[in-house]
């Protein structure tokens, strides 16, 4: 779908030009001027670019006398810039191999006194072929020293006996019997057998593969006929072609290497045809006659690649054509009116090119241009025009996706198509031919493009124009105008007056681009240095946007009324202004909305656009996450974008055309539409497209709420308000699937709500609001209704089956078709349920007939309920349903109070039969007693407890407070004062609950029960000794009295307090003193072989030798190596199979018992150490206020050094565990094992390697330190 646009032009006259070249190191050409048959003198020239004009200088000159009498004048057959060493090579017809230095030094290199046929250079510059006129190829290398010499013999077309199986001739194709026996089977079919052409000239053409690994040679074989040789670097011949009738001389292999292209010239047609390498044909092509006359009658026709294998070069005797294949067509591009005698390919800018005639030489460089119509909405029909010789083929793929090489229109014109423009709406369009301009209307009929029609001629020959003109190029400059632009000359198309009228003093313009919005066309163009103007009547003037250099491809946008222009440079570089947005682009398209690129990378994306350049954000390359980047077929390039299909066409590689709705461009529509209030549309995208329909209430959702009836109206259709209804989520897909990666502008008029909404508020506030605007069209929207019922969440069935049940009482067929929607639409069984829970039994026997149950399963059941009175069987219902707490309403409405209690203690209904009954207290206890005899079943004694206390029972009370535990020790002594319990059982029962309270710890409340019910204050001073509460104990032993006690209880429990503190401080500091240098050992390991660490001594100590591998097989290892451990990617662990899936929850828990153990000598004895002395300052400060009050009563009964000695100790203690806080616990990202050299694990692996990994990841992350305070000395003690 691409033409040839010409970027650059330029032209130079020099009389006698024999031969060119390309400098590609300066980008300049090398002529040959000379000799000819009055002058034998040869010149060289340096032809350069300054500024718009071609300026030239002499390299130098000599004479080149011809050798031989029958040649009048040398000829230079082979011309070659050396790129490495700046030299100049000629190699002349008669024999002589001229080296020209890089400071004009001419040297004959070598000279064949036989003359030479022809001559190439090999692509890497290594070789020079030369063929020489006795048929001999002689292969020479850069230095000219002869690397093979092999003669072209006859014996050679033996190798082209080839084998063809003719694939896509007439003989290889399928036909039926009576096509076979029709054909005379003693008749063969046609052979070739090398007939020569008319025009056979005898000449011989050498062409290189693209790579340098072959070169081919066409030749006339002597006595035969013409064969193309091919032969290897090293002189070997690979094939020879096969037999071709009316074969000609020209040869050219395509660099890709793939195709040998020549001409074939038959009785009515001129073709080019292509072989293999093996020498096979392969295709074929017709050429197209030119305008000097019949195709069949111009002679000497040769044929050049380009350096990429994308045109063909053709060269005839008035013009040279340049042809293109796409989809396995042949397109004539461009036809350069020029009687050329050399022709050369740049070898670095595939589509540059320097032709020379015998009067002057051109250098024209071109680029593959789209020639699309506007994307601007609702004109943008995506009208693409590609030119082919002669005609135009014409396609808008909006509403006719024709695949090339087919189109819509064909449209033919005069001459060679040189260019093609769109005008105003696409409504008309201009072709650019070499006899001048011609316009055509296009317009529409019932919103499609009709057939084309010429509207009017305007020939070049109306208007005064030089020799030498050269039309280029041609664009819409405004509503009216068209701007054509030829060298040296410009134009414009008026189309009010149909004609041309030149425009003087105007700017050099390389490059078009049209831009159209709601206040029409304007045309932009750019110079030589990047340089953009606005298209005129009167002048040209500059704009803003400027191009650090010239971009062939560029587009102008407007935004916000700020003018942006993109463009594209030969090297894939996208700018926007001057600001460089991606560099790996291979096309591109500006819509509206969106600038649209594709990478060399092989994705579409899409940019937002925007007034301000720098906040043009270019997505990155990720699917998943950015609706702004799509993969797509690698190589594909876009054609043209159509904004309200909402759909891109991309060409591939081979030609074909794709059509693709891209979800940026989809969704961003979507947006528009919603924003338009046209939901009916939008709703269309969303179900073609397969987008979420929650956009089009979560995009604007004030909006939508506001103009549910227009939503309605514009749907329409029952069904597609169902699918609608259907389809709703609680989720808000503007910020999830669909978030809007567009910059909100401040002054926006809507602004999304972030604030989070209830799971079920947005489905119900939806549904709700369907349902108050579908109240007045029941008769037509009845099964929507249903549908907005079912469809709340939670599903309001009840609602939806009343009514139904409505409907019942109206129109039996319409609640049938309701209650057959509504069962669709639900389990038809759950509706069952709820039509009985709606206690209307026609309804349920509705219901239950669209399922497909047995009658006998609900008809008996249904007849028995119609028996039963209406309470009765209410709860017959509820109970069925389990709906036990309406069905104890109902026992309460029939005053069936024993059957209530039953059915509370049955299905364990006690809150809702208290609540029931709660101003009914003799029913009230009833029920309060049956709960407490549950609780205490269930063995909630306390709450069991309280019930029967509740109730006065307090022996029941007391039992259950007893079996409570020590926690209810005071409410268990209230309740068993209040019975009458003997003095005997009230002791046993406080002995029973101070033993409780000794067990638990709770010193201070067994105290209380030995003073206060057991009258034993000897035994409450030890309990309370015992919990360290030695003021109490002191205090008491004064109030009542008993002064010995001091000595023979208090010192006592002081002494034995004493004791067990020391023993408990000394152990602490032992076991500080012992896993303190361990800890510190570990991890010094760790770090000097965190190997040998974590893996192993594998090999036992032993030396291995570097010949014998200690791997473990891939194939039945298990575990994971040290790096895999830490980065969690190893792929292959755990590779036996099913075996070892099963075995590793096993090997799990066994690696989890290791771990806990923390067994000296594993990994894991740091982190258990590690745990340990947390675990041991823990417990050192929770006993540090104990070890205080200790001191403090060891002071008061005058044990001074106990106390001293005590406090000494705890202070030692304090100290070791803020040492090993220091040292076991450092601050983060300081000490510990952190391996760096290793990535951070990812995810723990199964079985017992994911808990290595798990421990790896937690080591990492250090936990916080245990707090460590310092204990408070008693200043009396001193230090």
């Amino acid at each position: 779908m691409r033409n040839l646009r010409n970027v650059r032009f330029g032209r130079w006259s020099q009389a006698n030009i024999t031969a060119t070249c390309w400098d590609p190191e300066y980008d300049e050409t090398i002529c040959a001027v000379g000799p000819t048959e009055t002058s034998a003198r040869i010149e060289l020239l340096r032809v350069s670019e300054k500024g718009e004009n071609l300026a030239h200088e002499l390299l130098t000159s000599w004479d080149s006398p011809s050798p031989s009498p029958d040649l009048l004048a040398d000829t230079i057959l082979s011309l070659q810039y050396q790129n490495g060493t700046g030299s100049i090579c000629i190699v002349l017809e008669g024999g002589d191999i001229v080296s020209v230095s890089a400071d004009g030094q001419v040297e004959i290199m070598g000279s064949i006194d036989s003359g030479i046929a022809a001559a190439r250079w090999s692509p890497d510059e290594e070789l020079l072929i030369i063929v020489t006129k006795e048929q001999n190829v002689l292969f020479l290398g850069s230095s000219f020293d002869p690397v093979a010499e092999v003669p072209m013999l006859e014996e050679d077309l033996k190798l082209s006996k080839q084998v063809s199986v003719g694939w896509g001739k007439r003989e290889t194709q399928f036909e039926g019997r009576g096509a076979k026996a029709l054909r005379d089977p003693t008749i063969p079919l046609k052979v070739d057998s090398g007939v020569p052409s008319k025009f056979e000239d005898g000449a011989t053409t050498i062409s290189w593969r693209g790579d340098g690994a072959f070169v081919a040679i066409n030749s006339v074989a002597e006595g035969s006929r013409r064969v193309i040789r091919a032969y290897s670097r090293e002189g070997e011949l690979d094939s020879a072609s096969e037999a071709v009738d009316g074969l000609e001389s020209a040869l050219s292999w395509r660099p890709a290497g793939n195709l040998m292209a020549s001409i074939q010239r038959l009785e009515d047609r001129v073709d080019v045809v292509f072989f293999e390498r093996n020498g096979l044909r392969h295709g074929e092509f017709t050429l197209v006659s030119p305008v000097s006359g019949p195709i069949q009658t111009v002679d000497n026709i040769r044929l050049e690649w380009n350096a990429d294998s994308t045109v063909l070069a053709v060269v005839l005797q008035s013009c040279v054509q340049l042809w293109t294949m796409g989809n396995y067509h042949w397109y004539l591009k461009e036809e350069i009116p020029v009687r050329t005698k050399s022709l050369s390919w740049h070898s670095e800018k595939a589509l540059r090119l320097a032709l020379a005639s015998s009067d002057s030489l051109l250098s024209s460089e071109y680029a593959f241009h789209t020639a699309k119509g506007s994307c601007h909405a609702p004109y943008d029909n995506g009208a693409v025009a590609v030119i082919d010789g002669t005609a135009v083929k014409l396609t808008p793929f909006a509403t006719a996706n024709v695949p090339p090489p087919m189109a819509l229109y064909d449209v033919p014109v005069e001459s060679s198509v040189i260019d093609v423009a769109f005008g105003r709406q696409n409504l008309s369009f201009a072709v650019l031919h070499h006899k001048g301009v011609s316009v055509f209307d296009w317009s529409l009929k019932n919103g499609r493009p009709t057939k084309p029609s010429l509207l009017f001629e305007a020939p070049f020959s109306a208007v005064d124009i030089p020799g030498d003109h050269m039309p280029l190029r041609i664009c819409c400059a405004s509503e009216t105008t068209f701007r054509i632009s030829s060298y040296q000359q410009t134009f414009e198309l008026e189309l009010a007056r149909n004609c041309l009228r030149v425009l003087a003093d105007r700017p050099t313009l390389l490059a078009f681009a049209t831009h159209e919005d709601e206040s029409g066309v304007q045309g932009y163009g750019q110079d030589r240095g990047g340089k953009l103007y606005r298209l005129e009547e009167t002048e040209d003037s500059m704009i803003i946007p400027q191009f650090p250099t010239q971009l062939p491809f560029f587009e102008v946008t407007k935004v916000d009324e700020v003018t942006l222009a993109f463009g594209l440079s030969r090297g894939g570089h996208l700018y926007a202004n001057s600001r460089s947005l991606a560099k790996n682009c291979t096309s591109f398209v500006v819509t509206p909305s969106h600038l649209i690129f594709t990478t060399n990378n092989h994705f579409v994306k899409f940019v937002h656009l925007a007034s301000n350049v720098d906040n043009l954000e270019v997505p990155s390359d990720d699917l998943e996450k950015d609706e702004r980047c799509r993969s797509v077929e690698r190589g594909s390039r876009l054609v043209t974008a159509i904004p309200t299909n909402m759909s891109i066409v991309l060409q591939m590689p081979r030609g074909n055309l794709e059509t693709i709705f891209p979800r940026a461009m989809v969704v961003a529509g979507i947006r528009n539409l919603i924003e338009e209030k046209n939901y009916g549309r939008a709703f269309s995208y969303c179900r073609t497209q397969r987008v979420d329909m929650n956009i089009l209430y979560d995009h604007q959702p004030e909006q939508f709420m506001a103009n549910v009836g227009l939503f309605l109206d514009q749907l329409k259709e029952v069904a597609h308000i169902d699918l609608f209804l259907s389809a709703l989520r609680a989720e808000d897909v503007t910020q999830t699937m669909y978030e809007n990666t567009k910059q909100q502008k401040p002054s926006a008029p809507f602004t999304p709500n972030l604030a989070p909404r209830p799971a079920s508020s947005k489905i119900n506030t939806i549904c709700d609001s369907v349902l108050k605007a579908l109240q007045s069209r029941k008769a037509s929207n009845l099964q929507n209704i249903i549908t907005a019922h079912v469809c709340k969440d939670p599903p309001a069935l009840d609602d939806g089956l009343r009514l139904v049940a409505d409907l019942m009482q109206e129109d039996d067929n319409v609640a049938e078709r309701a209650v057959e929607h509504i069962c669709f639409l639900v389990d038809v069984h759950r509706l069952y349920d709820h039509a009985l829970g709606l206690y209307n039994l026609d309804l349920a026997l509705l219901v239950a007939q669209q399922s497909q149950r047995d009658p006998r399963e609900y008809v008996p059941f249904i007849q028995d309920l119609h028996q039963k009175p209406e309470l009765r069987r209410k709860f017959a219902i509820d109970d069925h349903l389990s709906r036990h707490t309406k069905a104890l309403t109902h026992l309460q409405s029939l005053n069936v109070f024993d059957e209530l209690c039953d059915y509370t203690a049955k299905h364990a209904l006690y809150h809702e039969a208290l609540r029931l009954y709660r101003y009914d207290t003799a029913r009230l206890n009833i029920l309060t007693d049956l709960y407490a005899a549950y609780l205490e079943s269930i063995s909630q004694y306390r709450e069991a407890g309280l019930a029967y206390e509740s109730l006065q029972n307090y022996k029941k009370a007391t039992s259950c407070y007893q079996s409570a535990g020590a926690l209810c020790w005071q409410e268990c002594l209230f309740s068993a004062q209040q019975q009458p319990l003997g003095t005997d059982a009230m002791a046993d029962l406080a002995n029973t609950l101070a033993d409780a309270l000794w067990e638990s710890k709770d010193y201070e409340a067994a105290a209380t029960i030995h003073l206060d019910y057991l009258a034993s204050v000897e035994a409450a001073i030890r309990c309370l000794c015992k919990g360290y509460h030695f003021p109490a104990a002191i205090r008491l032993v004064i109030q009542r009295g008993r002064p010995e006690l001091l000595t023979t209880a208090v010192d006592a429990g002081l002494a034995e307090a004493l004791g067990s503190t020391t023993e408990f401080l000394a152990d602490c500091k032992a076991q500080l003193t012992s896993q303190l240098p361990r800890i510190a050992e570990l991890r010094r390991k760790a770090a000097e072989d965190p190997l040998s660490f974590y893996e192993g001594d594998r090999t036992g100590g032993m030396d291995i030798p570097d010949d014998v591998s200690i791997a473990a097989s891939s194939r039945i290892s298990t575990s994971a190596s040290l790096f895999t451990r830490y980065t969690g990617k190893a792929g292959s662990i755990g590779t036996l199979g099913t075996g070892v899936s099963r075995a590793s929850s096993k090997n799990r828990k066994r690696e989890e018992k290791k771990r806990a153990r923390g067994r000296k000598g594993t990994v894991y004895e740091e982190e258990y150490l590690c745990n340990s002395v947390r675990r041991l300052i823990e417990r050192v400060m929770a006993t540090k206020s104990e070890v205080e009050r200790l001191v403090f009563a060891l002071v008061r009964r005058g044990m001074a050094e106990r106390a001293r000695a005590a406090e000494a100790l705890m202070g030692d203690v304090v100290a070791a565990c803020e040492r090993a806080v220091h040292e076991v616990f450092p601050p983060r990202n300081e000490g510990g094992v952190e391996p760096q050299q290793y990535a951070e694990a990812q995810a723990a692996g199964g079985g017992g390697s994911g808990v290595f990994q798990e421990f790896v990841v937690e080591g990492r992350q250090t936990a916080d330190a245990p707090l460590v305070t310092g204990m408070k000395r008693l200043q009396l003690l001193g230090s």
